[in-house]
């Protein structure tokens, strides 16, 4: 993949997960515990370009491990007063309507935050009731733009009645994936990300993962991710579009301050673990153990900032210091 060589690798590799026993049991430094929770698999979207894989983007959970998951979360430690951030994922959150009538209400009963990540695609008075339930406790919106299913437009007026109805201490970002059209030009996302700055949103760009790594884009288009990114060197060290880069080698603390959820009940250390089937910490019904400090990462890419934008990687600080985003 030419042009980016801030990038040690653009495929997924593992090499097993080795655990470090040099380091403490939290990162020592700023950092935002977390749990990524999926909370449905289906979405009513079907974008083309989707890491997911058709079956997994399907199912809602059941309501056993529904509550076992929120018994789970209640129950999770609030070290020096920082109480954890979950954040809500899918699919798409809001296509269940146990979201807002037993997720989100459950979320808000405990001590923690609460994040999502949606497409938006709900009524905007679903939304402004979303708003009303989480008002002082929602950290971050993911707002994911998809180009194919809506218009800059539509998305935007939807993002900002929800901007209207939030506390204003909740960050909202504007995630799109690098996606050339038909015509192979990446036109469409440059006047969608001139249309979110416009009014007064962060775009956080993200290049296209396919199955393996980073899609290959072309000479031509990678000089149209210019256009939106900007300096490439300069977008790594602040973060500011994910694309996606290499932690190999370095402390990670995902496993004991971060974890993936999903629908069953399982828990991850990371997405990229679940994904080669490692990092297994257990189910919400017979028992959970976080790890006892970092892991050494053995993965090419890191395909999600949220760990990275958390604290929870040697050397990476966390975005609340940085002008980082943040997306799927």
């Amino acid at each position: 993949m030419s042009g980016l060589p801030i990038l040690q690798s653009t495929s997924l590799t593992s090499q097993n997960i080795e655990v470090s026993d040099d380091g403490p049991v939290a990162p020592p430094w700023p950092h935002q515990p977390t749990v990524e929770w999926q909370v449905v698999g289906q979405c009513n979207y079907d974008c083309s370009y989707c890491i997911q894989s058709k079956k997994h983007r399907m199912g809602i959970p059941s309501d056993d491990s529904l509550r076992a998951s929120l018994r789970f979360l209640a129950a999770l430690p609030v070290d020096d007063g920082r109480p954890w951030e979950v954040k809500t994922t899918g699919g798409e959150p809001f296509s269940f309507r146990g979201f807002l009538d037993l997720v989100v209400p459950g979320l808000m009963s405990t001590r923690h935050t609460l994040s999502t990540l949606t497409n938006l695609s709900v009524p905007s008075s679903t939304l402004a009731r979303f708003a009303r339930l989480t008002f002082g406790r929602l950290q971050v919106v993911s707002a994911s733009l998809h180009l194919e299913h809506t218009t800059p437009e539509h998305f935007l007026d939807r993002l900002e009645g929800l901007r209207d109805n939030v506390d204003g201490r909740t960050r909202i970002v504007v995630n799109c994936v690098l996606v050339p059209d038909d015509k192979g030009s990446l036109d469409a996302v440059k006047k969608a990300q001139d249309a979110v700055v416009g009014r007064g949103f962060r775009f956080f760009p993200q290049l296209m993962k396919v199955k393996g790594g980073v899609f290959a884009y072309t000479k031509e288009q990678m000089n149209q991710v210019r256009l939106v990114v900007g300096d490439l060197a300069l977008a790594a060290q602040t973060r500011s579009a994910n694309l996606a880069p290499a932690y190999t080698g370095r402390r990670c603390w995902t496993g004991s301050r971060y974890l993936v959820l999903t629908k069953e009940g399982d828990a991850y250390s990371c997405r990229t673990a679940k994904r080669f089937d490692e990092g297994f910490l257990g189910n919400v019904k017979n028992g959970i153990h976080l790890s006892g400090g970092p892991r050494i990462c053995s993965y090419a890419i890191c395909p999600c900032a949220v760990p990275a934008n958390r604290g929870m990687i040697e050397g990476v600080t966390s975005s609340s210091l940085v002008n980082a985003g943040d997306e799927e």
